[in-house]
């Protein structure tokens, strides 16, 4: 662990000695908070008499197929399937197995290519490449190394400002290529026995790898970024992109330089398997890096982890000496041809010869693209009235969207109050239990059937939370029924309310005096107090016109 924690560099070291072990944050006075900003670019402020510093972000992104089997084999692909239970001869590198190219991974990522604004290439090929892990039983990969199925995209992403969701800019990244390869297996480290074990179920797994130009200068545009690529990947159905069962993984390649000169040298921080880490890793190798500099050290190019428990980057290996990868073209895999009327095929012998079972169809995967996010979040503005920035949030939390339509649905309230309900009520009861969408125990039925009380003035609003807080609870009692058995319908003897209204006035002296001095803003104080006396029973519009009808008289 010392050896590791040496990369932090300089006196992170000994400040990580000092911490027990840990890998600290720099001290408070030097500390720089790595921001972006609506102009493009982020600038840290250098030492006095130091010139200011340019972070430099760029991605590579393997996003796992979403296919019933393997990308050269008929493996069945399952997540947390019984260790290598899910293993041919192919992926296990048997002598004698050739690999049978998967249609459906080359429909996704075409599929991809054109939803990232890509070019198709005309003709594409499969590589080798070699390395050495025990995770990797052929001892080498098979991927797009040299030209790839689709280049030269580009992804529009948007980010808030200042952390206000009211103030939002859209950035673009490019997308430089997307490139079929299969994935390793996995192995599974044994502390108490103090060995390794390897699991081939997903050696062989189709990827896909997303590399994006450096032309992001922070973590919250980097996972944004990557935010919004999930969500075309869920949307195309190309990949499931559930991070945290590996589905969508990501390296992050981070330098500084000073504006004016080359970029600096760049690390990579590898296997990011959350979008919230990787804002916290680029960012703190931003930190470690201008830190770095700033103290007289210098950057290695090296292969670095994100530490999620102690926050910080640890080293891996240096990539000091370029690795030869001894790439050559994979002879068991013909090339992917495109042709001029837009369908690209395995060239197996004689084009005419092809059969039809070998072509994808580009034209076809075209017009069958679904909406991808920006427009659904454009059309949800649109037909519902809501604010830009209410479309980011329903889209972000899966299921959310659908859960708001079918609200929507079945309510006489308008979808800009709905709106509020969901976002404020139904989601910080979600995320405070820490459930997902689907998992809430109020339905859209439930929550329409509740705000359809409120939009017809049986219950105020405090009584609508009340209730609200018992149908979270799930004992299958309906909006109705909670009303009838707390007593929660609204006072509808007006005598009543005014005679509440009138030992109220009577009992605020003060109050009183203020209002009729002109302080209307007091008379909110009134209300709630009203709303107090009635235990949330009484329309807060209609107290208002009784006491101020009162305070008149």
């Amino acid at each position: 662990m010392a050896a590791a924690a040496r990369g932090c560099g300089g006196v992170w070291y000994r400040a990580w000695q000092r911490g027990g072990g840990r890998c600290p944050a720099p001290a408070p006075r030097r500390q720089r908070v790595v921001s972006c900003n609506a102009r493009g670019g982020a600038v840290l402020a250098g030492k006095s008499g130091i010139a200011p510093w340019v972070p430099v972000v760029g991605l590579e992104i393997h996003a796992q197929i979403s296919s019933n089997s393997k990308l050269f084999s008929g493996s069945q692909v399952q997540f947390a399937a019984p260790p290598n239970s899910l293993v041919s001869f192919f992926d296990a590198s048997l002598p004698g197995t050739l690999p049978v190219l998967n249609r459906r991974c080359v429909e996704a990522a075409v599929m991809t290519g054109l939803a990232l604004n890509c070019s198709i290439n005309k003709k594409s090929l499969f590589d080798r490449k070699h390395y050495f892990y025990a995770d990797l039983p052929a001892g080498y990969q098979i991927t797009q190394q040299r030209v790839p199925i689709a280049v030269n995209g580009r992804l529009s992403y948007s980010l808030c400002i200042d952390n206000k969701m009211s103030q939002m800019v859209t950035k673009t990244v490019r997308i430089k290529q997307i490139q079929l390869e299969q994935d390793s297996g996995k192995s599974l480290h044994d502390d108490t026995r103090s060995q390794t074990l390897v699991d081939l179920n997903r050696a062989g797994v189709g990827l896909m790898e997303v590399v994006m130009e450096p032309d992001m200068c922070c973590g919250e545009e980097a996972a944004a970024a990557v935010r919004e690529l999930q969500l075309i990947l869920q949307t195309l159905g190309s990949s499931q992109a559930v991070m945290a069962e590996g589905q969508l993984r990501v390296d992050a390649n981070v330098s500084v330089h000073h504006p004016g000169e080359p970029y600096g040298v760049r690390t990579e921080v590898k296997n990011i398997n959350s979008i919230r880490f990787l804002a916290k890793a680029v960012d703190y190798e931003i930190q470690r890096q201008t830190e770095e500099l700033e103290n007289g050290g210098t950057i290695l190019n090296e292969t670095r982890a994100f530490d999620s428990k102690l926050g910080c980057t640890v080293p891996m290996r240096d990539k000091e000496g370029k690795q030869d990868y001894r790439g050559w073209h994979e002879a068991y895999l013909t090339r992917l041809i495109g042709k001029k009327q837009k369908k690209i095929h395995e060239n197996v012998g004689k084009t005419a010869n092809t059969n039809h079972q070998q072509v994808v169809n580009i034209d076809w995967i075209h017009e069958r693209l679904p909406d991808l996010p920006s427009v659904k979040r454009a059309k949800l503005v649109e037909q519902y009235g809501i604010l830009p920035e209410h479309s980011f949030t329903l889209l972000n939390e899966d299921g959310l969207t659908e859960f708001f339509e079918n609200v929507v649905k079945q309510t006489q309230m308008k979808p800009k109050k709905v709106i509020g309900w969901i976002l404020n009520d139904l989601l910080s009861y979600l995320k405070q239990h820490s459930l997902t969408v689907k998992e809430s125990p109020v339905s859209p039925f439930l929550l329409a059937d509740l705000l359809n009380l409120l939009e017809k003035k049986e219950i105020s609003s405090t009584a609508a939370k009340q209730v609200l807080a018992e149908l979270w609870k799930g004992e299958g009692k309906t909006a109705l029924e909670i009303v009838k058995e707390k007593e929660l319908e609204l006072i509808q003897d007006q005598k009543e309310l005014e005679q509440i209204c009138q030992a109220v006035i009577d009992g605020q002296e003060n109050e009183v005096m203020a209002i009729k001095a002109g302080n209307q803003k007091v008379l909110n104080k009134l209300i709630g107090l009203v709303q107090r006396e009635t235990q949330g029973r009484s329309n807060p519009v209609l107290v208002k016109q009784l006491l101020e009808k009162k305070l008149s008289e």
